[in-house]
């Protein structure tokens, strides 16, 4: 039976928490790891949602769908090259914004600002050299990722430092779910009520259980560390005002707007 977890503030007090219905019990201690859960209570609709994770490492996969790759391949008027082998990146925590917290577009910004919606493994133990038959078995359970992007910066900077890395490009939330099927579940993109894009959320090149073997080859995973799994689709540009949401199936809705910088 699937479980919502989460993480949220009521006043200067922040806690993991149970939500049941539309209430959220306060736990002590990290769900993965050995919690108690007390009796105290809120109304959801009373609590900030934060980040349902602070990751001590925040993984990222680049490309892994194949329409995405073919849009993109196609805006810059290249062939598509497809990834042969996972390969892994890395994002800032300094980036990580909560369901309903700003997306703040920089004043030097350009026009291609851009979603990108993705499903967010979240690890639940540690582990090294996992096999691939077994890696879900660290998976604690899933969340929703955007990871916006300002293309120009993309192309034009040597690394991604700010085109992926900026303060609030990195939403995620709104809580973690346990025992679901990412295989079953679809992703649902939709920009100030539009619906923009919409794909299965497994069709992906390289597979959840192939990323986590091939990552824990080489480096350690941590409870609370995540894996964006990438996105799908040609995602179009968003600008000051606009709200994009997120809706992956049994999961819930990733809900952000736009703000300028002030």
């Amino acid at each position: 039976m699937s479980t919502k977890w989460c993480r949220f503030q009521v006043g200067e007090n922040v806690s993991y928490g149970r939500i049941d219905g539309d209430a959220v019990v306060a736990v002590d201690g990290a769900p993965w790891g050995p919690h108690t859960v007390t009796s105290t209570r809120h109304s959801l609709t009373a609590v900030k949602l934060l980040i349902p994770t602070v990751p001590s490492t925040f993984y990222c996969v680049g490309i892994n769908y194949r329409e995405h790759i073919i849009a993109s391949a196609k805006r810059r008027g290249v062939e598509p090259v497809f990834p042969e082998k996972p390969d892994i990146g890395y994002r800032a925590n300094n980036a990580l914004c909560a369901h309903e917290d700003p997306i703040v577009k920089p004043k030097d910004a350009g026009e291609v600002f851009q979603y990108e919606g993705e499903l967010v493994a979240v690890i639940g133990k540690q582990g090294k050299k996992i096999p691939q038959g077994k890696a879900l078995d660290y998976v604690f359970g899933w969340t929703i990722g955007n990871d916006v992007s300002e293309r120009t910066w993309q192309r034009g900077d040597r690394t991604m430092w700010r085109a992926k890395n900026a303060d609030t490009f990195k939403p995620m939330g709104p809580w973690i779910v346990t025992d679901l099927d990412y295989r079953k579940m679809t992703t649902i993109i939709r920009l100030n009520g539009e619906e923009v894009d919409r794909f299965a959320t497994a069709n992906m090149i390289h597979d959840v259980e192939t990323y986590i073997a091939e990552v824990s080859k080489y480096c350690t995973l941590y409870p609370g560390d995540v894996i964006w799994m990438g996105t799908d689709g040609s995602p179009r540009n968003m600008k000051p005002g606009d709200v994009c949401e997120i809706d992956i199936t049994g999961i819930g809705t990733l809900r952000n707007k736009v703000v300028a910088e002030s």
